[in-house]
């Protein structure tokens, strides 16, 4: 090994360590506790290390949200692949997303409630959030139904989650009708 390749996988290790560190804390202690100074001081190097990798929280934030996406992504196509059926899938898809939600929040936030510099819906999307999309349209454009556009009812029906998401983990809505509220939004909206 070079080392010019050495030094890159140490900037890969570093990068990757910042990564891990910033989201265990954010799931720990919310992400008003993600500092650059507790970042440094948790990963034993400098404030200027950690900044020639990332401009501030929100490119960290961001670096969270990518990551996060690859693994909502990974885990519906898990759960949608052994489901029978389209109808099957929907609501796999479903418990999945919720379950990847309430299992992450704080990674979930960094995804879809905070600023993390990502654009979404544009040319320029970075790949895993497109593809975590993707991933929802693979089961939800079979189910959209009769002259609806497939990515308009999958941006719909993500709505409704993220909207279940987010009302069940600020507790508005009890958690315990979960499974219920899943059955009803695939009964009403997929069209199977």
């Amino acid at each position: 090994m070079s080392v010019q390749e050495r030094k890159q996988r140490e900037r890969a290790d570093r990068e990757r360590l910042i990564v891990v560190t910033a989201r265990e804390l954010a799931e720990q202690q919310g992400w008003d506790a993600v500092t650059t100074r507790r970042l440094a001081e948790r990963i034993e190097y400098s404030q200027p290390v950690l900044y020639s990798h990332f401009r501030g929280k929100r490119e960290i934030i961001g670096a969270v949200a990518l990551e996060g996406a690859a693994e909502m992504a990974a885990a519906v196509r898990a759960a949608t692949a052994s489901a029978d059926g389209p109808r099957a899938r929907v609501a796999a898809l479903a418990r999945a997303y919720l379950g990847f939600a309430e299992d992450n929040p704080a990674v979930y936030d960094a995804m879809f409630q905070l600023d993390g510099g990502l654009a979404f819906a544009h040319e320029d999307t970075p790949e895993p959030l497109k593809d975590a999309f993707a991933a929802l349209l693979e089961s939800l454009g079979e189910v959209a139904g009769e002259g609806v556009h497939p990515a308009l009812f999958t941006e719909l029906f993500w709505a409704a989650l993220h909207g279940l998401a987010t009302l069940t983990r600020a507790r508005r809505l009890p958690p315990e009708d979960t499974e219920r509220r899943v059955e009803l939004l695939v009964d009403r909206l997929a069209v199977v």
